[in-house]
């Protein structure tokens, strides 16, 4: 390979390593965002908690609170997770990259040696002199003078190479210590978090020891209206007059693949399904549509995203991330986003899942979710 296409090999690989640092680093400071966030909300409602007074009321509005923190706390270790996940990758990316830097410079200070080497024995045994002499003319003389400059130049250029290495090598071993010193942290407050989890469960599971089976019920009902959607659905019905993409939907349309991958249904409420998954299974279309609105529920932190599929809306509530727009066109079993975590009432147990909802465009039909699905 001549020179040139070694520099612009070398100019490449510069550039697709600085890409994605950078998209790396941006990765680490939304992270660092959102943690930053969530640990602000859960200051809040501890300090809200602490303010509680005993009684029934107040036992109920604890549970409720514990309830949101414990989802806020399993947030922010999914949060923290991610961050120690890209923070490896980077050390992995650095530490790369320093041993190919070390590997380049070590190989340069060999060649300069060599270099140096040729150079102090050619100077010794007067080999310049016999070389210049030699020359058959005056314009051979010349040339000679100028391949001795030109090996001379070369050796100040390795140098140079060699103090850019040198420079490069102790910079990317800086950052790798900094990053290290960063997952170290994050693993820290990993295991801070965890302990704090558990001491929030057993704290709710002792709440929700002492209420009735009717206080229970009154209780997940209190809780169930936070995800409410109907209000939103009014509204929604009236944009999606006339909308094309999905037509083909009906109320008759069967057979389709849950709404969440490796999903499970874990209860149906009429037009509504609770379905279960795996911590980051993907939510799906469950047909051709257009998102017609997405919105960020105040009490969860969650998203909410709604598809029109001609007439008819599809709800996709309690998702941890999204990964569509306003607006989008989206095809049958696409990505929309990521299930969010959710606590079980009863047992005060985290679990992932979504609220899936369907509804015809005459608010006097009812429809139910559960004949959509594959049986």
């Amino acid at each position: 390979m001549n020179p040139i296409r070694k520099l612009l090999a070398a100019l490449l690989l510069a550039l697709s390593v600085s890409g994605a640092v950078a998209q790396n680093d941006a990765q680490i400071r939304e992270q660092k965002r959102i943690i930053a966030s969530l640990e602000k909300r859960i200051a809040a409602e501890e300090r809200e908690i602490s303010k509680l007074r005993q009684g029934r009321t107040s036992t109920e509005e604890r549970i409720r609170r514990l309830a949101r923190q414990i989802d806020s706390r399993t947030q922010l270790l999914d949060a923290t997770e991610k961050e120690a996940s890209l923070l490896r990758e980077e050390i992995a990316r650095k530490d790369s990259v320093a041993g190919g830097l070390s590997a380049a410079l070590e190989r340069n200070r060999e060649q300069y040696a060599a270099m140096v080497r040729e150079a102090y024995r050619n100077y010794r045994h007067n080999n310049y002199l016999t070389y210049i002499f030699s020359s058959r003319d005056f314009a051979d003389a010349a040339r000679r003078i100028a391949n001795l400059r030109a090996v001379a130049s070369m050796r100040e250029s390795k140098l140079r190479d060699i103090r850019s290495l040198s420079e490069q090598v102790r910079t990317e071993q800086e950052e790798l210590g900094r990053r290290k010193l960063s997952l170290d942290s994050a693993m820290r407050r990993l295991s801070s978090q965890r302990e704090r989890l558990q001491l929030d469960s057993r704290n709710a599971r002792a709440s929700v020891s002492r209420l009735s089976k009717k206080e229970k019920a009154a209780l997940q009902r209190k809780i169930a209206q936070e995800q409410q959607l109907d209000a939103a659905i009014g509204e929604l019905r009236k944009l999606t007059k006339g909308n094309k993409e999905g037509a083909s939907f009906s109320s008759k349309t069967s057979g389709l693949r849950l709404p969440v991958q490796g999903g499970r249904v874990k209860r149906y409420k009429g037009n509504m399904a609770e379905v279960a998954g795996p911590k980051g299974a993907q939510a799906i279309s469950i047909y051709d549509g257009k998102v017609v609105e997405i919105k960020r529920n105040r009490i969860t932190g969650k998203y909410d995203v709604f598809v029109a599929h001609g007439e008819y809306i599809t709800s996709y509530a309690n998702l941890g991330t999204i990964c569509v727009e306003k607006g989008q066109k989206v095809a049958r079993n696409e990505a929309l986003g990521t299930i969010g975590s959710a606590v079980d009432i009863e047992t005060m147990q985290t679990e992932y899942r979504l609220v899936f909802g369907i509804y015809p465009p005459d608010p006097k039909q009812t429809m139910s979710a559960a004949n959509c699905f594959k049986k």
